[in-house]
């Protein structure tokens, strides 16, 4: 005769793993436990090589623009000091690298490995604010539009749709021409030009989530709109956001280095690696580290964010063949 099992033979084998590991079935295999989704996205991430390897690069940049003062002790030469003497040659042209300036000297006789560690402080601070204040702006709208629906739906969209439709640089010139080049008008501008395509995005996102079951779990409870929108539904767009962002970055500074190249961005003698560029343009049959080095920053920076940028929109990917590490 059968006797009934008592609560430790009703046990799982594998109740008592600690938690976090992987346990052993029945079958002596085992069994992956679960792990959410930020966890595997940065276990993609991690393996990701060239990823990775960016992402060691934009620190080296960073150390280089939070250091920059310790290259003029280093060198001895002031980011905007002229040294027209030892820094020119005797036809008054910028002078090659040499154990006294590593990178060689601009128009002016100044210190391009110097003025290069000071733009890239120029740089990383607009593209993160200005790319901080657009992610900012087209979030708050785009939860606006997705979620409230209706006529408030109706006037964003219109809205976004208005602003993806200017023309964002020839009028950015415009608005710098009017006001003055300086680094607030320069955040400010691209801000604003470039909030609408995170707003789509977030828009289209809350519209297919609004009538989900934890949504409608939230209303019942009696949940105000806004906690709704910011506490339960922008956790689920944020991976989207993130990965927008990251690669949103590398555009905003090549947009400041272009208003820079213009003669809109900050003024002179303010180092910046656009406005270096543009001061190299008579030189560079007979200065090529004049233009090379500034242009390699601008490159290599813009590069590794938008090669990060690629992991981390990877990393996110369900899809991904690299579910399981």
């Amino acid at each position: 005769m059968s006797t009934l099992p008592n609560s430790e033979d009703l046990a799982e084998p594998d109740a008592l793993a600690p938690s976090g590991e992987e346990r052993t079935g029945d079958d002596g295999g085992k069994r992956i436990e679960g792990r959410s989704p930020w966890l595997l996205a940065w276990q993609r991430l991690r393996r990701d090589r060239v990823a990775m390897f960016s992402l060691a690069v934009i620190v080296l940049i960073v150390l280089m623009a939070i250091f920059a003062p310790l290259a003029t002790t280093i060198t001895g030469h002031p980011v905007n000091e002229q040294y027209r003497t030892t820094g020119l040659t005797a036809d008054g042209l910028p002078k090659g690298p040499s154990s006294q300036f590593w990178l060689g000297t601009d128009d002016l006789g100044r210190d391009i490995l110097v003025r290069i560690a000071y733009g890239a402080r120029i740089s990383l601070l607009v593209g993160v604010v200005a790319t901080a204040l657009t992610v900012v702006i087209g979030v708050v709208v785009g939860l606006a539009a997705g979620f409230l629906g209706g006529i408030v739906d109706t006037i964003l969209a219109r809205l976004i749709d208005v602003v993806l439709s200017i023309p964002f640089l020839l009028v950015a010139i415009a608005l710098v021409s009017i006001t003055g080049p300086s680094l607030l008008v320069t955040v400010l501008v691209i801000g604003f030009f470039s909030w609408a395509s995170v707003g789509r995005i977030v828009r289209g996102q809350v519209l297919s989530l609004r009538e989900r079951e934890f949504v409608e779990a939230a209303r019942s409870l009696g949940a105000s709109n806004g906690r709704i929108m910011f506490v339960d539904i922008l956790p689920n767009v944020l991976a989207q956001v993130i990965v927008y962002a990251s690669l949103l970055i590398p555009v905003v500074i090549v947009v400041e280095a272009t208003l820079s190249f213009l003669g809109l961005g900050l003024a002179p003698p303010t180092a910046d690696w656009g406005g270096m560029i543009s001061e190299s343009q008579n030189y560079y049959t007979t200065a090529w580290w004049f233009v090379v080095f500034p242009g390699a920053a601008l490159l290599v920076t813009t590069l590794a964010f938008n090669l990060l940028g690629d992991g981390v929109r990877d990393a996110f990917d369900p899809r991904s063949d690299r579910l399981i590490p």
